[in-house]
């Protein structure tokens, strides 16, 4: 017995050994370092492996305008992933007998429409029916407006329900703010005192905080969008998402509490179990994401300019995480590279091709473009020399030539291959491909 246990400890060992020298350094910085000189992504990324950080990088600015370059430390607003933290909280709250997972909005927020019979839980994995707010067409118009507690609640109250409680699953933002404020009622305290007391100064997370006004002297990094250059976003207000976004933080401090988490060193495990159990796509501030076969747990977000996503795998017990403040790409296909050096898989190097379209060329390209294959009708118009495209109801987003009459959006993965002879388009994403008319005017 204590022979063939030993036989098992050392081959877990040796396993765990080589599993870390299999991580592909050299190409994952040559991945890197493509993306950096293309303009394709400015951010920062991390991976630990058995509680032990093994690979970090930074590209890109900062601050763009200061000539401000990122490091190690620098902290971006980490959007939803705030989410996970917020449900920490909730479930600390639980274990300390001040809150109830079966307890019922009305008895913190009578006039949300249902009140009654949305529980807390229901809060926690989107099974609430409450309307998400940021969903509304006017939200972009007072993002960067600071709102109290009244205003915010007045505005999720009368958005309304779009279904009954706990009958199906939509995610809302309004959830995790309400939460937010439900925190601060049963700890007494400002939701950004209770991150700071149960999670930050325990874990030592020096770079985590609820976020404020932007301060890039204090390595605090803006988000920008990509349009032919790199241009500021504006700040959504903290007071707005709080808890649902309004977190700060850098890929090394995620790592550090995802492992902390899945460790069982903050929750018992019985609320740990309860967050990873997973109903309709959701489980309580987390939900799986898959990698080559294995299921991770974990969370995405974006903020502004900002995009981020954090993954815990049993298997490895690897944690990686991401945060971007500027994206001209597809960030998923920065994950796969990074976890594909994590498990040994192949990376490709991206190649970046260009073509050169004179502004009067443009002009065949536009118009509005339908089909009988996509929900949605495409409008290309030009601006500043760069092609636009916008589905209807959605933001316009750049298109870059790539080739004769091809034209890509890498931040969704879509291409768009015209025949301007026949008034015809083609839009691929994601394995799909639709035929598209230009509609006569």
């Amino acid at each position: 017995m204590k022979r063939k246990l030993f036989m098992i400890i050392t081959l877990a060992l040796l396993s765990q050994i080589g599993f870390a020298q299999e991580f592909d350094k050299e190409k994952l910085d040559q991945y890197f370092e493509a993306l950096e000189k293309n303009d394709k992504f400015m951010g920062s990324v991390a991976v630990s492996q058995n509680g032990e950080i093994i690979y970090t990088k930074t590209l890109g600015y900062c601050d763009l305008e200061n000539n401000l370059k990122p490091d190690e430390n620098s902290k971006y607003r980490i959007g939803s992933i705030s989410k996970t933290f917020t449900a920490v909280l909730t479930l600390l709250a639980v274990e300390q007998d001040k809150l109830k997972l079966e307890q019922t909005l009305d008895e913190f927020f009578p006039t949300i429409p249902n009140s009654d019979r949305i529980t807390i839980k229901n809060l926690l994995n989107h099974r609430s029916g409450i309307h998400n707010f940021t969903n509304d067409p006017e939200y972009p118009t007072w993002l960067t407006e600071a709102k109290t507690e009244e205003q915010m609640v007045d505005i999720i109250t009368k958005a309304g329900s779009d279904f009954e409680p706990d009958k199906q699953t939509a995610y809302s933002n309004s959830n995790y703010v309400l939460l937010s404020y439900i925190l601060e009622r049963v700890f007494n305290q400002t939701y950004a005192t209770s991150l700071r007391e149960f999670i930050t100064q325990p874990f030592d997370l020096e770079n985590t905080f609820l976020g404020r006004e932007i301060n890039t002297q204090n390595n605090e990094c803006n988000s920008y969008r990509f349009a032919n250059s790199w241009k500021i976003e504006p700040e959504t207000d903290i007071s707005i998402p709080l808890g649902a976004g309004g977190i700060v933080s850098s890929p090394s401090d995620l790592v550090k509490v995802s492992d902390a988490l899945f460790g069982g060193e903050i929750l018992k495990q019985e609320s740990l179990e309860k967050m990873k159990t997973i109903q309709d796509n959701f489980g309580l501030g987390l939900y799986q994401m898959p990698f080559n076969g294995r299921a991770g747990l974990g969370h995405s977000g974006g903020i502004d300019g900002f995009s981020s996503s954090f993954i815990h795998f049993t298997d490895g017990e690897i944690s990686y995480a991401m945060i971007s403040n500027g994206s001209n790409y597809n960030n998923n296909n920065i994950s796969i590279a990074v976890l594909s050096a994590a498990y040994g898989r192949p990376i490709t190097i991206p190649e970046f091709k260009s073509y050169d379209v004179s502004d009067e060329e443009l002009d065949q390209y536009l118009g509005v473009y339908a089909s009988s294959q996509f929900p949605m009708k495409i409008t290309i118009t030009k601006e500043n020399g760069t092609l636009k495209g916008q589905a209807t109801g959605q933001s316009a987003f750049p298109l870059k030539a790539t080739d004769k009459d091809k034209f890509e959006f890498d931040q969704a993965g879509l291409v768009l291959k015209f025949n301007p002879k026949e008034e015809t388009m083609v839009l691929k994403q994601g394995g799909g491909e639709f035929d598209f008319k230009k509609e006569k005017q």
